[in-house]
C-alpha cells in the first residue's frame, strides 16, 4: 500500500498541500480530482520525489520513502506518466521507451539496436501505437507521442502507476485500448492513481475517487456511491450544468471568414467553409480527422496546395501568424500549449501581453511601458481567474488548467476578431471549463467575435457551438445548423454527429 500521511507543501505564496492524508491500495484504480490548483501535481510529484514535502511521511510497502529524485522513485518502482509530453525529440520512438533501460550485447557496452527496437515494439503494440519503432519522436502526433509514454511506462514493469491526465490527447479508441491495459494492470496487483478531469472517464474506470479542494483532503468515496453530480460538488462546492449556453445573434450579412477548396496533402481535402460574426462554429472528428490541420493553414503556419482563404470578403495571402495577427486579427489558441502556446521560462506577464507589445511600445525610447503591460496582464488574470502568485510567476510553475487559461489570455489581450480555439479545455477542470464555456460564448454574443472551436469533447462542443461541421478523413463530413436551438436536446444533436462518423 502507498500511504501519504499529514503531507503539508507550500510554495512563496500558496499552500499547495495541507495536511493531506490519503492511502492507495493495490489492485485499484484510484482517482485523484480536484480543480486546477488544488494540489493534485504537487502531491503527484511529492509521491514521486520530484518535490519534498515540508512535513509528513509517505509509506511503500510498510517502509517509510526517503527519495532524494525521480530516480530513486523507479527504483522503488513508482513510474508517473504526465499530462505535459515529456520526450527527446531527435529520438526514435524505441530510444523515448528503452531510455532507462538500454539493453546491451553482454560485457561488451555496445547497444543491441535489434533487442531495444523488438522490445519497443511490443510495448507499443500493447497501447496501439502502430508506427515503426525507428520514427523520429518530433514527426509524431500529440496523441501518438502520449501514447509512446504511455508504453514506457508499461516497459517499467512498475508496481505503482501515476497518470496524469493520459487520454488528454487521444482518440475515444485510444482511451478505450488504455482502459484495457490499466485493468490489466489492477489484476496484476498494480496500484494505479489516475489523475483526470473527465468525469465519465472517472466513473467508469475507477474503484475510488479522492478529491483534493485548494490543498486539502475533501474527501474519498468508492466511485460506485457517488452521482455525477455527487462529484461535482465534492471538488467546487456547487452544481454545473451542461445546457446550451443560449441562443447566438449570429450576424450572416457578415461574413468574417472564409475557406474555398483547401488541398494540402494528407492534411486537408477540398475544404469550403464560412464562419460569420458573433458565431462559434465547432470543428468536431476525432484526433487526426484534420481539424487541427486546416487551423494551421488558415493562420499561414502551413500552406496550401491549392484553394484560397477570405477575410472580411478579401482574399488573404497569409503567409505566417504574425500576418494573421497583426494584418487580419485571427488568434489561435494552440492545443499544444508546452511547446507551442507559452513561453514556460518567462512570467504570466510576458505570456499574456506578447501579442501586445507592438501596441504598448514607447515610440521615442522603444521601451514596452510597464504600466499598460502590467494592466493589460492583470485584466486578463482577473477575467479569466488564473490562480497564480503574481503576474512575475514563470508559466511553468503554475498548474495545467492555469497554463491553459494564460494561453487563451494572450489571444483575448490581442483584441482579435476572429479566435481560432484548439481544444481550450484540454487539462481543465469542471469549474474552469465552465468559465471558460462562458467566455467563448460572450466572445460571439457580446464581443461580437467570430469563433472557431476545435473539441473532442462532444458535450463541450455541442453545449457551446452555434453551428458545427463533423471532420472525418481531413474533409468536412457533415453539417449541423441551429445547434443553440433551445428544441434541440443534446441526444438530438449527439445522435445526428455520429451518423456522420459512422
Amino acid at each position: 500500500m502507498l500511504e501519504l500521511r499529514s503531507i503539508s507543501k507550500s510554495f512563496p505564496g500558496i499552500k499547495a498541500l495541507d495536511d493531506v492524508s490519503l492511502s492507495f491500495e493495490p489492485g485499484q484504480i484510484h482517482a485523484l480530482m480536484g480543480e486546477n490548483g488544488a494540489g493534485k501535481s504537487t502531491a503527484m510529484k511529492v509521491i514521486t520525489g520530484i518535490y519534498r514535502p515540508d512535513s509528513g511521511e509517505i509509506i511503500w510497502d510498510g517502509k517509510r520513502l526517503r527519495f532524494h529524485g525521480y530516480r530513486d522513485s523507479i527504483a522503488a518502482g513508482i513510474y508517473i506518466v504526465y499530462q505535459e509530453i515529456q520526450v527527446i525529440p531527435d529520438s526514435s520512438i524505441a530510444e523515448n521507451i528503452m531510455l532507462d533501460k538500454m539493453i546491451t550485447r553482454g560485457p561488451t557496452g555496445i547497444v543491441n539496436w535489434r533487442l531495444i527496437n523488438e522490445t519497443a515494439a511490443r510495448y507499443m503494440e500493447k497501447v496501439g501505437l502502430d508506427l515503426p519503432p525507428t520514427t523520429i519522436m518530433r514527426h509524431l502526433s500529440a496523441a501518438h507521442k502520449q501514447l509512446a509514454q504511455i508504453a514506457k511506462a508499461l516497459a517499467a514493469n512498475a508496481k505503482a502507476l501515476l497518470l496524469d491526465e493520459p487520454t488528454s490527447s487521444l482518440t475515444l479508441h485510444e482511451a478505450d485500448n488504455l482502459f484495457a491495459i490499466l485493468k490489466e494492470l489492477k489484476a496484476a496487483g498494480v496500484t494505479i492513481i489516475f489523475v483526470s478531469h473527465k468525469i465519465e472517464e472517472v466513473m467508469g474506470l475507477c474503484d475510488k475517487v479522492s478529491v483534493l479542494r485548494d490543498g486539502r483532503h475533501v474527501g474519498t468515496r468508492p466511485v460506485s456511491e457517488l452521482t455525477k453530480d455527487d462529484l461535482i460538488k465534492m471538488m467546487i462546492g456547487r452544481d454545473c450544468s451542461d445546457e446550451h449556453l443560449g441562443k447566438l445573434d449570429v450576424n450572416r450579412r457578415r461574413e468574417m471568414l472564409r475557406a474555398e477548396h483547401i488541398v494540402r496533402r494528407e492534411k486537408a481535402n477540398d475544404v469550403s467553409f464560412q464562419v460569420f460574426e458573433g458565431e462559434v462554429l465547432g470543428f468536431y472528428g476525432l484526433v487526426g480527422a484534420g481539424r487541427t490541420e486546416l487551423a494551421r493553414i488558415l493562420i499561414g503556419e502551413d500552406r496550401a496546395d491549392s484553394g484560397a482563404i477570405f477575410v472580411r470578403g478579401r482574399k488573404a495571402g497569409i503567409r505566417s501568424i504574425s500576418d494573421s495577427l497583426y494584418r487580419h486579427k485571427i488568434g489561435y489558441v494552440t492545443e499544444n500549449r508546452k511547446e507551442e502556446g507559452l513561453f514556460l521560462k518567462a512570467s504570466v506577464e510576458t505570456n499574456i501581453t506578447i501579442t501586445i507589445w507592438r501596441k504598448i511600445i514607447n515610440r521615442i525610447t522603444r521601451c514596452i511601458s510597464p504600466t499598460k503591460q502590467f494592466v493589460a496582464a492583470r485584466s486578463m488574470v482577473d477575467a479569466l481567474d488564473i490562480k497564480i502568485t503574481s503576474l512575475r510567476q514563470m508559466a511553468e510553475d503554475l498548474s495545467g488548467g492555469n497554463q491553459q487559461k494564460v494561453s487563451i489570455a494572450k489571444w483575448l489581450a490581442a483584441d482579435c476578431d476572429i479566435l481560432i480555439l484548439d481544444e481550450p479545455t484540454v487539462g481543465v477542470d469542471v469549474g474552469a471549463k465552465g468559465q471558460i464555456h462562458q467566455l467563448i460564448w460572450e466572445l460571439a454574443q457580446k464581443h461580437r467575435k467570430a469563433v472557431i472551436l476545435i473539441s473532442s469533447d462532444m458535450r463541450e462542443i455541442i453545449r457551446v457551438s452555434s453551428r458545427i461541421l463533423v471532420f472525418k478523413d481531413q474533409q468536412i463530413v457533415g453539417e449541423l445548423t441551429d445547434v443553440d436551438d433551445p428544441g434541440k436536446t443534446y441526444d438530438d444533436t449527439s445522435m445526428a454527429i455520429g451518423r456522420y462518423l459512422a
